[in-house]
């Protein structure tokens, strides 16, 4: 230390006192001394007996002596040499990383792995666990909010013809009676489509909704509805709008465990858009149905590639025919349509 050592200003608490005094903290050696402002002495100490809070920005440092008296300065430049020559430390660890902005980016890199880490691999293995272990009444349960919901927003009541309703519903007996669940599961309903327009979508418990839009799109090919139809059932017995629901659900708490407390309105929202989400799949999970609606059709006497002739309609009517891509969730129209088609030529050759 120096031999003219300069004092460092702040304020002093007496033990357990929240009256403070302003004063100054004078090092000689190891020794700490407290003074007024008239230069009395307030109390004493050392070093190695007392604790210094760690360097974080600009917050005030605290020195607790041993009396448990206490002294707060904004001079963290003057409290780090102190330390430096008494203790023989440096600066807190704690300012140090704040001050190392390579170490803050190698933080936030690990940070985000972790988070991916957590998504792509815990996430699908919880997913797994929770669609084994859920009781029949959940998805249920489940589906009938998701409906609700979607009847209040977006559907209306259905504007086909009883010829046209029961045409249908003649084929879907035929398709659920060759389905590998218990046909009593599935139930087909009817709806104007609203926003969503020319659509079919499964939900959790079996439930297959159609849109009048997509009948009409269809044009009077029964046989394209009824493969839609298989596809969707088979988003259903391969279990695809439980396991999209409970990875929604997961990805929202997620983003309340990232995010703490975002508000009971937020929650709600994340939550309930969960199971809107899971009318949504995989790439793999479309595939894989669209295969399943190959068998399906095959297996009720139907053409298996009547669903083909659906993405077809989709290239020729919507003019959807966008490529794959890696960025794409699901597989593109044109690729679809080719890999039924080998899919049904396959099965025929087994045959």
């Amino acid at each position: 230390m120096p031999s003219d050592p300069q004092p460092i200003a702040g304020i002093w608490y007496p033990e357990q006192s929240n009256r403070f005094v302003r004063a100054s903290l004078v090092a000689e050696g190891a020794n700490l001394s407290v003074l007024a402002e008239d230069g009395a002495l307030l109390t004493s100490g050392v070093v190695s007996n007392t604790t210094v809070t760690e360097r974080v920005g600009n917050v005030l440092r605290r020195l607790t002596l041993a009396n448990g008296s206490v002294f707060e300065t904004p001079d963290n430049d003057a409290i780090d040499a102190l330390v430096a020559v008494a203790k023989g430390g440096r600066a807190g660890w704690i300012h140090r990383a704040e001050r190392f902005h390579p170490r803050l980016v190698m933080f936030a890199v690990l940070a985000i792995l972790f988070i991916i880490g957590i998504y792509r691999f815990a996430l699908p293995a919880l997913v797994e666990l929770a669609v084994a272990v859920t009781p029949p009444v959940v998805p249920e349960i489940m589906a009938r909010g998701t409906l609700q919901t979607l009847d209040a927003t977006t559907f209306d009541t259905t504007a086909l013809s009883p010829d046209e309703r029961s045409k249908l519903r003649e084929g879907f007996e035929r398709l659920k009676a060759r389905s590998g669940l218990d046909s009593g599961r599935f139930r087909l309903e009817f709806r104007q489509g609203g926003l969503i327009g020319p659509n079919a979508f499964a939900l959790p418990d079996g439930t297959v909704v159609i849109t009048d839009e997509l009948v009409k799109f269809a044009d009077g090919d029964t046989e394209l509805l009824l493969g839609v139809l298989a596809h969707e059932i088979g988003h259903v017995e391969l279990e695809h709008s439980l396991r999209q629901f409970y990875r929604s659900v997961g990805a929202a708490g997620l983003i309340m465990l990232i995010g703490g407390d975002i508000g009971s309105g937020m929650e709600d929202i994340l939550v309930q858009g969960g199971g809107l989400l899971a009318l949504s799949y995989s790439r793999a999970q479309e595939a894989d149905a669209d295969r399943h609606s190959v068998r399906l059709m095959a297996k009720a006497g139907y053409d298996p590639e009547a669903i083909g002739r659906f993405f077809t309609l989709l290239e020729s009517k919507l003019h959807d025919d966008s490529g794959t891509n890696i960025l794409a969730t699901h597989p593109g129209t044109p690729e679809r349509r080719k890999a039924v088609h080998e899919y049904a030529q396959e099965l025929q050759s087994a045959n």
